[in-house]
């Protein structure tokens, strides 16, 4: 457990400091890009639009409990492997570790945006939240855009960060990999389009159920990045809307993010055909949002990974 730890500490510093550099992956397919493969043959393999759907339902469940045992005989062999190598393991695992963490890369992808919008406006704007939003960026004023933007920042938080360290430190890379399979497919087939929300439905709801604790773990993390002032009137509005979001896990850390701000995040949004219309979090904040907004949340972010490599750190020390 101390080793996981120390691997873990060590994976966070390298993925803050290197991210995912796009030498690299433009010559060896990353791994969750791997997963990907596998889930996209999985679905039209398995994923039959004739089939009734109870069947595509079983189907779908067959699908990600197989791909999901897949993943942990992968990183089982791997760790036994490193486990072999000794210190050279040691840093292989760490380095692989920090491909699975998203902190470098959720910032530069979010502070993008930020920099959209100054120097090519609201076109500037549309065009960087594209790549890390799903809704429609044609219906977003700028004023969206930044809270599109910060609203991605928490959640991803969560599903990037926090959420694969944990299930690392708890069960290494068996669990690890697990995570990382399960969430690609719930972003690839769990949501509720005609043809996946059968086949997708288990991914979604073992995805939701992965990522319960991670999530709440988030919030208490930018709530304490915030500050001691006032932390307690943040942590009520987190406590009082984290529930109005659909999702059952991302209220969480966009709320605190909204908290902590001083934003209104949430509310209305469309995506695509599908309208979300929701309450706002933390309605009586701002919603009039700008760039400087995406570089304050930016700064809690980093704040609260810094929580998090700190308590990684601490709890490696009272383990070993």
């Amino acid at each position: 457990m101390a080793e996981t730890l120390v691997i873990l500490f060590a994976a966070l510093i390298l993925d803050r400091l290197i991210g995912d550099p796009d030498w690299l992956w433009r010559r060896v397919p990353h791994p969750v890009a791997l997963f990907g493969k596998l889930i996209g043959w999985a679905d039209a393999r398995f994923n039959d639009d004739d089939a009734l759907d109870t069947r595509r339902e079983k189907n779908g469940f067959a699908t990600i409990a197989l791909l999901m045992i897949g993943a942990i005989v992968a990183g089982t062999f791997l760790g036994d492997l490193f486990d072999a190598l000794g210190g050279a393991g040691f840093v292989i695992e760490a380095l692989l570790v920090a491909v699975f963490l998203a902190q470098k890369s959720l910032a530069d992808h979010v502070g993008a945006v930020a920099q959209g919008l100054r120097a090519g406006g609201i076109d500037g704007g549309r065009r960087a939240v594209a790549q890390i939003v799903g809704r429609d960026p044609e219906t977003l004023d700028e004023a969206g855009i930044c809270r599109a933007a910060v609203e991605s920042l928490a959640e991803n938080a969560s599903d990037g960060v926090v959420a694969p360290a944990f299930w690392y430190a708890v069960f290494g890379l068996p669990g690890l990999f697990a995570y990382k399979m399960l969430n690609t497919a719930d972003s690839m087939i769990g949501h509720k389009t005609e043809r996946h929300r059968a086949f997708g439905r288990a991914s979604a709801r073992f995805d939701d159920l992965a990522n319960w604790l991670p999530a709440r773990l988030t919030a208490l993390l930018i709530v304490a990045a915030g500050g001691f002032d006032r932390w307690r009137d943040r942590a009520r509005t987190v406590m009082r809307d984290a529930q109005l979001h659909r999702s059952p896990n991302a209220g969480w850390p966009e709320s605190a993010m909204a908290a902590v701000t001083g934003l209104a995040l949430g509310g209305p949004r469309n995506y695509g055909e599908d309208v979300a219309d929701e309450p706002f979090m933390n309605d009586a904040g701002r919603k009039d949002a700008g760039p400087d907004d995406i570089d304050a949340a930016l700064a809690i972010f980093w704040r609260a990974m810094t929580g998090l490599a700190v308590v990684v750190g601490v709890l490696a020390v009272l383990v070993g």
